[in-house]
């Protein structure tokens, strides 16, 4: 016989099929149950994978399909540059800064100031093309399995190469941020990646714009030990960071420079 919560995450799974985004308040309104009861069917049918979390809600696994590096390099625009203004801005003579892939941490690259005794390392196939040519910076480039949506190097080859360094501040790009601090990727070579980079820096920087908050594209996901800080534009939702400061993590808002001027 099937329970009464049994129909229930049948019925959220074909309401989320069709509206895209479940939300945990209209959940509860429509099965007349509280929210944490919601939030535990929630639970469930994402640890069967038959959802994927997002803050507030729970989408279909599967909805989102990977986009390339090219694709999104035009994707909120204003708020990554800003993301990539002060990111920039933190980096001091002298430093080893780590690289990660992603559009937003190629506009970084490109806005590196000219600082004496700066070595950068990455993985990132534009990052290396960005940088180069600039002769004031020592570049270490990683090897490893080329992983063409991102362009950049993912693999044992690279985490070897990555054991034997370390750094002053890491640069991550991400495709979501859980209000719990977790980091999403398209795939676990990715998150793997991003958890050894974070274990061999001192100061960790994700850059993410407000879109990509509260998001769970995908399946894999990053935990980083430890404090780090989360870089955002000004149109994140409030609700989100105020959970998400609770995890006694940092957060930034770089404000887009039309309205700094405004």
């Amino acid at each position: 016989m099937v329970s009464k919560a049994e129909r229930r995450r049948e019925e959220i799974l074909e309401r989320a099929s069709e509206m895209g985004l479940a939300s945990v308040e209209d959940l509860a309104a429509r099965f007349r149950v509280t929210a944490s009861t919601i939030r535990r069917d929630l639970a469930q049918l994402s640890r069967s994978g038959q959802l994927a979390r997002t803050y507030g809600g729970a989408i279909p696994p599967g909805e989102h399909t990977e986009t390339s590096l090219l694709q999104r390099e035009h994707e909120s625009f204003d708020a990554k540059s800003a993301i990539a203004r002060w990111a920039a801005e933190q980096v001091q003579p002298g430093e080893s800064i780590l690289l990660d892939a992603g559009s937003t941490v190629a506009l970084l690259a490109r806005r590196l100031p000219a600082l004496e005794g700066v070595s950068v390392t990455t993985a990132s196939v534009p990052v290396i093309n960005l940088l180069r040519s600039r002769p004031e910076l020592a570049l270490t480039c990683l090897g490893g399995r080329l992983r063409e949506l991102s362009a950049a190097f993912v693999g044992p080859l690279t985490e070897l190469a990555l054991e034997r360094l370390t750094f002053d501040r890491l640069f991550l790009g991400t495709d979501g941020v859980a209000a719990d601090g977790s980091i999403c990727e398209a795939e676990l070579d990715q998150t793997r990646l991003k958890e050894l980079m974070a274990r061999r820096s001192r100061r960790i920087y994700v850059l993410a714009h407000s879109a990509k908050l509260g998001q769970a594209p995908f399946n894999s996901w990053a935990r980083i030990d430890g404090p780090w800080t989360l870089v955002t534009d000004d149109g994140a939702d409030p609700d989100f960071l105020e959970v998400f400061r609770a995890t006694g993590r940092d957060v930034v808002i770089a404000a887009a420079a039309e309205r700094v001027q405004g």
